[in-house]
């Protein structure tokens, strides 16, 4: 078995969408069969790319330059699947791209654990969309997708803890806030393999946010640090702009994120 950070820093020079989750999917197997044998698997180091391999499509457009479709349309549903599916290829390469980039942070296996389960279940998420898309009669890659999804892994390269604050407790704790809705979209309109996986993806995604605050507190425990005022500090320095609500409460704080984490950050500096 490859060490672990070898594995993901061989998901993240794979291009192709449906590839590079099958190979994710795999490791993540290799890595669970091993832990349920009671192994301890070597981390082991890796040199990851700064910004992993992506497919020739979609083209990628600056948010300004993203067409807007209307989600009450056909082509609108569309184009909200598509840029789901463009967020989880993102998400898959940013849970194996911490496990590579921080290889060198001794962290306890447990972390290791998470990290892996959330890379898999970011990899089916993403076949999931591409599921429903195929089934519209179209594909990943058919329309332009958003540029800048992984400026926030390029401003916490150095950074673990930032990357802690910023990815799983900021951009992931978005998707709880605003799924709900997408789900009701599809809901409205019939579609129901989109509903059955929207549901998926928000029940998983609960957990990906829990284990980004649960290892942030663990960091900031084994520093000394404050937790509320780490992380102020932290989205303030890495993330561009204030937290906008509304915000998903039950499922924040469900996920260990209470509201005075993120209600001060909503007015700007």
């Amino acid at each position: 078995m490859m060490p672990l950070a070898a594995m993901a820093e061989a998901v993240l020079r794979t291009g192709d969408g449906r590839e590079k989750t099958a190979l994710s999917r795999r490791f993540a197997a290799e890595w669970q069969t091993a832990r349920d044998e009671g192994a301890r698997p070597e981390i082991g180091r890796a040199d990851p790319p700064l910004h992993p391999s992506r497919p020739a499509a979609p083209e990628l457009l600056s948010p300004r330059d993203v067409p807007r479709r209307r989600p009450g349309t056909p082509e609108g549903r569309i184009a909200l699947l598509h840029a789901v599916a463009h967020i989880e290829l993102n998400a898959v390469d940013l849970h194996w791209d911490v496990i590579a980039r921080f290889a060198h942070v001794p962290m306890p296996i447990g972390f290791y654990d998470d990290w892996v389960k959330a890379a898999d279940e970011e990899s089916k998420h993403f076949n999931l969309m591409c599921d429903c898309l195929e089934e519209l009669d179209s594909h990943y890659g058919a329309l332009p997708a958003h540029a800048g999804m992984w400026r926030a892994a390029e401003d916490t390269a150095e950074d673990f803890m930032g990357r802690l604050a910023v990815v799983p407790m900021v951009l992931e704790a978005r998707g709880l806030d605003v799924t709900p809705g997408m789900i009701e979209v599809f809901r409205k309109a019939d579609a129901t393999s989109a509903v059955a996986a929207l549901e998926t993806i928000y029940a998983e995604e609960v957990a990906h946010v829990a284990y980004g605050s649960k290892w942030f507190h663990f960091l900031c425990g084994r520093h000394d640090e404050d937790p509320k005022e780490r992380f102020h500090a932290l989205v303030r320095q890495y993330f561009h702009g204030p937290l906008k609500p509304p915000f998903n409460e039950e499922k924040r704080a469900e996920a260990g994120i209470p509201p005075d984490f993120y209600w001060p950050l909503t007015e700007p500096v």
